[in-house]
């Protein structure tokens, strides 16, 4: 089963200009190797076959049988290999000679795509010897006495993937070919390319790429020409990519002078998705709709032996700008709380701060909201409430960080007040269930709210995007608030954020706050063990927050099957979890995350902060009674 991934390589052959038969060696070589190691298209640079600097050779009629000659004995020498083949070279057709793209499978030549804009400015002039795909009169073009599809308007179909052909420049016109070919149902472009290194020259490549396979949801392969091409006045670096609907997959290194071959998978089910979800897309498809060919390639499946990364934390910022991201993500939390707090005109911001992660961070949020507003910080009223299972640490750590950020302090003990409500209800204190833990928490509520109202205030709520997904809050309790700034913050995400305050605080915080980050994740709603240490860890209760943020991403952003998402669970957790450990609370997460919409279904407000999220008026719209056998039964 591939589970929807097509894997691709792109591969940077040894080329010499106009040794045909060496650079056919290398092509099949590199092909052979490619195909050993899983791929199913292979993509090779523009006119590798006779090496793209031949210059005004193209025009030789030597060459050009030379060109075709070995066209075909690279399709009979790949004819075993289980891989569609694509390379670049010249080929005279209808009184004219185009930059052509050959796709080659078990040993047929199932289409020929000519180039559509040819560079003629600056180190190019391919004009000089070539005619663009629009100057074609013909729609086939005949090699080993075969009539063979010819034209840039040709879809090429296998086993659930569609693909698409563009050369070099194609990329680079101000409306590519492949804009229109996605529109038509291509999933992944192929480029063969022949473009020279200069400064400054890669990055802006690279941008492009990554924008139109964004722009086109698709995945982009592109290989370029490398050392063996370098001759008189250009450099070729060796330039190859795969992207994923603007994600970098893999490339290549560049300055190199051996062959290289990179190799990574496109996921068709999350372009799919993407495709599905996003209607302008279909609205571009039906404004601009142009016709296609389409060619069937009878290329069986493979099994998913991935060779990309899987992430075990989707939700967190990569890369050098984790920083600027984390930045990014306060501010919006902050933005939005200082939007309503300005259009309330609310005099207070009431939180309930309980040395755990979700209220630091919402208490960390409050401080950046007032001093967008340039309002003191001690309009924050920070309200510890301890109760049974208040441990000293938490405890602590949560009234130090309030007297240290200069927020008003109020301390509220809840104790007599449940037992005074246990004995209403007539539940006994020693019977530690449900009721005992959601009387703790809806009193903490009733609190604030009463605190909001005495004080012209707004009550800020803590509770985060994998609490909300599973349902792990009291319903009326800490799920009811008047601004959950943490509602689109998944819990892996927390953890991070609070780190990256840490390390922007002054020493005194910050040493809060790593604490704070190592405390075990705890509603405290029970008595701590012998040793006044935390007892009721959620972690052991509801499974790894690390899963379940991991199964929610691959969930709401993509909407995977359960049986794909535990596969990439798998290939993401295999140094960390048995597949039995997953597959348990992959179950739990699906059993929970339906049977709580009814609480998801009258969140209070709370800013969006990702690609994903879980409010009705966001993006997450379900019935409250939807059943979930269907999905508990594709994980079994």
């Amino acid at each position: 089963m591939n589970y929807g991934f097509v894997k691709t390589a792109a591969v940077i052959p040894q080329v010499l200009p106009a040794d045909i038969e060496f650079n056919r060696g290398a092509i099949v070589r590199a092909a052979e190797t490619a195909s050993q190691k899983g791929a199913e298209i292979i993509l090779f640079p523009e006119l590798c076959l006779t090496g793209y600097t031949c210059g005004d050779m193209f025009l030789n009629e030597l060459l050009l049988k030379k060109s075709e000659e070995e066209l075909l004995k690279t399709a009979e020498l790949t004819k075993e290999l289980d891989s569609v083949i694509i390379i670049g070279l010249p080929l005279a057709c209808a009184n004219a000679l185009i930059n052509a793209a050959a796709v080659i499978f078990k040993g047929e030549i199932l289409g020929v795509i000519p180039k559509n804009y040819l560079p003629n400015y600056k180190e190019f002039y391919e004009k000089r010897y070539f005619a663009s795909a629009a100057e074609l009169k013909t729609k086939t073009i005949e090699l080993a006495g075969k009539q063979i599809p010819l034209g840039s308007d040709l879809l090429f179909k296998t086993h659930g993937a569609v693909f698409a052909i563009e050369l070099c420049e194609d990329l680079w016109a101000p409306v590519p070919p492949s804009s229109f070919a996605v529109l038509a149902g291509a999933q992944i472009i192929f480029n063969l390319s022949a473009s020279n290194e200069l400064a400054g020259k890669n990055d802006y490549l690279r941008n492009l790429i990554a924008q139109q396979s964004a722009r086109c949801i698709s995945g982009y392969v592109y290989a370029s020409c490398g050392f063996g091409e370098s001759t008189t006045d250009t450099v070729f670096a060796g330039n190859a990519f795969i992207y994923e609907n603007g994600a970098l997959l893999a490339k290549s290194e560049r300055f190199s002078l051996k062959e290289q071959i990179i190799i990574s998978e496109v996921d068709l089910d999350a372009l799919n998705n993407e495709r599905l979800t996003n209607k302008t897309f279909a609205d571009c498809a039906a404004l601009n709709a142009k016709e296609y060919r389409t060619v069937n390639i009878p290329l069986a499946p493979r099994s998913a032996e991935l060779s990309r990364t899987v992430s075990k934390t989707p939700f967190i910022p990569k890369g050098a700008d984790f920083k600027e991201r984390c930045r990014e993500i306060t501010d919006i939390q902050a933005l939005a709380l200082a939007k309503r707090i300005a259009h309330v005109k609310a005099r207070k911001l009431v939180i309930g701060v309980s040395g755990g992660l979700d209220s630091t961070l919402a208490l960390l949020v409050c401080k950046e909201a007032l001093q967008k507003l340039g309002l003191p910080l001690n309009m924050i009223l920070a309200v510890t409430m301890p109760g049974f299972g208040t441990t000293g640490r938490t405890y602590n750590n949560a009234v130090k960080l309030i007297k240290l950020l200069g927020a008003d302090f109020k301390e509220i003990n809840i104790k007599e007040a449940c037992l005074l409500h246990f004995k209403d209800i007539a539940h006994d204190v020693e019977e530690k269930n449900s009721v005992y833990e959601n009387v703790q928490a809806r009193e903490r509520t009733q609190i604030l709210m009463d605190l909001a109202n005495k004080h012209g205030g707004l009550v800020v709520g803590t509770g985060d995007m994998s609490e909300l997904a599973l349902g792990w809050a009291t319903y009326n309790g800490d799920h009811m608030s008047m601004y959950g700034v943490n509602s689109g913050v998944p819990k892996t995400l927390v953890i991070h954020l609070v780190n990256y305050f840490a390390e922007i605080s002054p020493a005194p915080v910050r040493e809060i706050l790593l604490d704070i980050v190592n405390t075990p994740i705890s509603p405290e709603l029970l008595p701590a063990d012998d040793k006044g240490a935390i007892a009721q860890k959620t972690e052991d209760l509801v499974g790894p927050y690390e899963l379940h943020d991991f199964f929610l991403y691959h969930f709401l952003r993509h909407n995977f099957t359960p049986r794909k998402i535990l596969f990439l669970a798998k290939t993401a957790f295999k140094k960390d979890y048995s597949e039995k450990e997953i597959r348990k609370w992959l179950e739990v997460f699906f059993r929970r995350f339906f049977a709580q919409q009814f609480k998801r279904s009258c969140l209070p407000d709370g800013p969006k902060i990702g690609s994903a999220a879980i409010s009705p008026r966001a993006d997450l719209r379900l019935p409250s009674d939807a059943k979930s056998d269907i999905w508990l039964k594709d994980i079994k």
